[in-house]
């Protein structure tokens, strides 16, 4: 019975992760104007439209902001997590599982722009980022965070540095989320 109770944790942490990952980096590539013609960017988008464009019909963007989106992720995430309490035999408030939700939300932000970068990194040592899909999604999504500490972090030789004071700082976020203690 054990076996099969870890078996269903894994299945549900795993399937729900890769979906709202799915979720949240549509987001956030919508947010920094990433090209919707790049295939990674149209792979995202087929996997996300059979559940965001009915949602969208009852949850208007409010500006330029994807608002279904961050509702699915957040749903999806509160789901998730009852699904993990009830297969833990354990019982959690509604209030509580918001909280946690909101909180791993963040995590979860902050983990997609930490490996962004890394990745973004390992491409530029490698060399082959020109042209490539992926690398240009990459640039979309880290230009944001990295363009406002360009200003104050000199490029040293051929060296940007900017990328290692974002990871610092979101490495940072990550401690003050955990001392939060959710």
């Amino acid at each position: 019975m054990e076996a099969l109770q870890n078996v269903g944790i894994f299945l549900v942490e795993t399937l729900f992760s890769l979906y709202i990952g799915a979720v949240l980096i549509r987001f956030l590539l919508a947010v920094s104007r990433a090209n919707f013609y790049n295939p990674l960017s149209q792979f995202l988008v087929k996997i996300t439209n059979p559940v965001l464009v009915p949602l969208r019909r009852i949850i208007p963007p409010i500006g330029k902001l994807d608002t279904a989106a961050i509702v699915l992720a957040l749903g999806l995430k509160i789901i998730q997590t009852f699904l993990l309490v009830a297969l833990q035999n354990s019982e959690a408030s509604l209030p509580a599982v918001f909280v946690y939700a909101i909180v791993d939300l963040m995590r979860t932000v902050i983990n997609i722009y930490i490996f962004a970068l890394i990745i973004q990194a390992v491409l530029s040592w490698v060399g082959n980022s020109y042209g490539n899909p992926m690398a240009d999604i990459l640039n979309s999504l880290t230009e944001p965070l990295l363009r406002p500490i360009r200003q104050f972090v000199p490029t040293i030789g051929m060296v940007d540095m900017s990328s290692m004071v974002v990871l610092l700082l979101l490495y940072i976020l990550l401690i003050v989320l955990q001392s939060v203690g959710l």
